[in-house]
């Protein structure tokens, strides 16, 4: 008996998604006024920011000003200005997050939610495991809430085979699972054109009409129940609503760094977004995920072009969902934030070259920004955040040659002959100094301006009584300490990590598309001397010549250069479990979610590990002894697309001409490269022949059916 099994995706809804114009915008629909608290925020951010950043390049001037000022020195005044206003527009962002941030949920609790909403999950390469098991929680989790009108819908555009057939696997393993209280879509694109962008206008294009909102979904993201519904409830109470994003909270790092990194997050992390939750208003930005979206008006005014020229600045937009945000606002519609929702988690990045990886294709998107900021239509809120964006990575090369120079001249100061007395007439000599006294003040005034964010959220913590039901306020205090000691390590191995992929940007390298490590590994210490040795050698160097040069500049130096010389070792603690295990044991580092586990987490946590053991003989093999696992296979498989003349499809054809050749089934495997499995795996007549060729007593004519 051949068992059948019901299509993949559902018919076709089509939505046209016109490619926008950059150039030219005529707008049709009008943004209004920020509100007077969002313009308060402003003045308060945007003001506190020039104010602090005025007040402290007078100090630097006038600490440079005491004697001769040199060409170097002026130019460390101009790079201590730009960097200062960095660190300075985030501390007034914080205080205006204290004042403005208390953003609320505007739908009244009794509003009816059945607009059918898409759980839009776009994957590549991931732990089918992983992604299956979250979706699974969510889905789960929300029919425990009787909600109605959600579906799944996983978007693939995986190109590894292995991954492949247990995708398949795990998506008819989460269809049963579900039965008919919930509908779960599959498929996976052959081609992956437009990478994330093209996934997702792929989806709206084709399927769009179907569905009032979409939730994207990153493959590592969680939601509650509960914030599911509240997103779908807000978005249905105002139509003039386009995107809501969520601000997801980091949890389950089982390494060091990604405790260090969910801990600031919890901590740190709400006063961040409540500013800039205050300052940006109607006027919001998009993360990519963990956000809901009117599926019509995505498709009607972000169809994103492809910018001309070459990379960094041109080709396809890759840090597409700043830009995506910024065309929603334009064409009038709200793009808002809710800090104060809870109930939206991601995962970390498990140690600093995780997040190096990850930096390196969020710094070429970022970067591109510069071609597009300046777009006609863009609100400046919208342009801020692109801003802030390039500034982030921008930020690295800029401290990087601010403290060159600041060490050049304090070498030349130390080492040269100067010319007291010149041919001019003059009582006095000319001294090349710094005024020290002021730059002690200037320093605790740059110190206290950078560590404001922080301050301000451990203050905070003081009143987050879900924070203080789970945690010792002490144990938060000295977790503070813990982390602002450690991210210091850390931060001037990140800015020569960050100097060497801007580096890379501007002169053409492109980052790829690669798929972001999510489970923790132990780091090769082989590896982590390559990634290394260039920032260790610098700390060593700079070290010498400074005990040399200037031994006082040393001391003032050597928390920069303690993290340079112990580069590698700190690397390697990053990943390190049984480090985070130490400090779970102590009660540092800790968060809520650790303590109490939020239910739909724990679904996913038990389901991964089912789905796991369920996945793990899942293999193309499998496929060839096992009709109703190649059933199940083929049932999610789409046709594949005709080629077109002069446009032949070259993994197909290759594929075919190797199956006729080989005798065996292994003959054959040993052949196909991998996108040649693809082909194999995404056609019934090519499987078939494989199968053949382990069983030649198969009928010619393959005898999978799907509905």
């Amino acid at each position: 008996m051949t068992t059948r099994y019901s299509a993949s995706v559902p018919p076709p809804a089509e939505l046209d998604m016109p490619e926008q114009n950059l150039k030219r915008y005529v707008r049709e629909r009008c943004l209004g006024w920020p509100s007077p608290r969002t313009i308060l925020a402003r003045l308060v951010t945007f003001g506190g920011a020039i104010a602090l950043t005025v007040y402290a390049t007078y100090e630097m001037v006038a600490v440079v000003s005491v004697g001769v000022v040199s060409v170097l020195q002026w130019a460390m005044v101009a790079l201590f200005a730009i960097t200062f206003a960095w660190i300075a527009l985030a501390a007034a962002a914080a205080v205006s997050g204290v004042l403005f941030g208390g953003v609320r949920l505007r739908a009244k609790r009794d509003l009816r939610v059945d607009q059918r909403t898409a759980l839009v999950m776009p994957v590549y390469n991931e732990n089918p495991a992983g992604t299956f098991s979250a979706l699974f929680a969510m889905a789960e989790a929300l029919l425990e809430e009787e909600a109605k009108g959600f579906e799944i819908f996983v978007l693939s555009d995986t190109t590894r085979p292995e991954i492949y057939v247990k995708e398949t696997a795990a998506y008819h393993a989460l269809r049963e699972k579900l039965g008919d209280r919930m509908r779960v879509w599959y498929r996976r694109r052959p081609d992956n054109v437009g990478r994330k962008v093209g996934n997702l206008q792929d989806f709206v294009t084709r399927w769009g009409g179907r569905y009032d909102f979409m939730i994207v979904l990153d493959a590592d993201s969680v939601l509650a129940p509960q914030t599911l519904i509240k997103l779908v409830r807000e978005m249905a109470a105002d139509p003039n609503l386009g995107l809501l994003q969520t601000v997801p909270r980091l949890v389950g790092g089982k390494t060091l760094f990604a405790r260090l990194q969910q801990f600031a997050g919890r901590v740190y992390g709400p006063i961040v977004a409540r500013g800039i939750a205050s300052w940006q208003g109607d006027d919001g930005n998009y993360w990519g995920h963990n956000a809901i979206i009117r599926v019509r008006a995505f498709a009607a005014a972000a169809g994103l072009p492809v910018l001309p020229g070459k990379k960094p600045f041109g080709g396809a937009i890759l840090s597409h969902d700043f830009v995506e945000a910024a065309l929603l606002r334009r064409a009038g519609w709200a793009v808002r934030m809710l800090p104060t929702l809870g109930g939206s988690w991601e995962d970390s990045p498990p140690s600093l070259l995780d997040v190096a990886a990850r930096d390196r294709r969020w710094a070429q998107g970022n970067i591109q920004h510069l071609a597009v900021i300046g777009s006609q239509g863009f609100t400046f809120s919208n342009r801020m955040h692109m801003a802030i964006g390039v500034m982030s990575y921008l930020a690295s090369p800029l401290w990087f040659a601010l403290i060159v120079i600041g060490l050049g001249s304090a070498a030349h100061i130390a080492t040269v002959q100067f010319e007291y007395f010149t041919d001019e007439l003059s009582l006095f000599p000319r001294w090349p100094i710094f005024d020290s006294e002021r730059m002690i003040r200037l320093f605790v005034i740059a110190m206290a301006t950078l560590l404001t964010p922080k301050i301000l959220g451990v203050l905070r913590s003081f009143v987050d009584w879900e924070l203080l039901r789970k945690v010792n306020p002490i144990r938060v205090v000295l977790g503070a300490v813990v982390e602002t000691i450690l991210s210091a390590l850390y931060a001037p191995i990140m800015m020569l990590m960050q100097l060497r992929q801007v580096s890379e940007i501007l002169i053409g390298q492109d980052s790829g598309w690669t798929t972001q490590s999510r489970k923790h590994a132990r780091l090769p210490w082989a590896m982590l001397f390559r990634r290394h040795w260039l920032q260790t050698l610098c700390g060593i160097v700079v070290s010498i010549v400074l005990l040399y040069v200037s031994p006082p500049l040393f001391l003032w130096m050597s928390p920069a250069l303690v993290g340079l010389v112990f580069a590698l070792p700190l690397s390697a603690a990053s990943g390190s479990v049984a480090l985070a295990k130490i400090a779970r044991f102590l009660g540092l580092l800790t968060v809520p979610e650790e303590v109490d586990v939020p239910r739909v987490i724990a679904l996913r946590d038990e389901a991964e590990a089912r789905l796991e053991e369920l996945l793990d003989g899942v293999t193309i093999e499998r496929l060839l002894s096992d009709e109703v696992a190649r059933q199940r296979h083929f049932a999610a498989v789409q046709p594949r697309p005709p080629a077109t003349r002069g446009h032949p499809d070259v993994m197909f054809i290759t594929a075919r001409a190797k199956l006729g050749d080989a005798h065996t089934a292994a003959e054959a495997l040993s052949w196909l490269s991998p996108p040649e499995r693809l082909a194999v795996l995404g056609d019934r007549d090519l499987f078939h022949a494989l199968v053949r060729l382990v069983n030649p007593d198969v009928p010619e004519r393959p005898a999978l059916r799907s509905a």
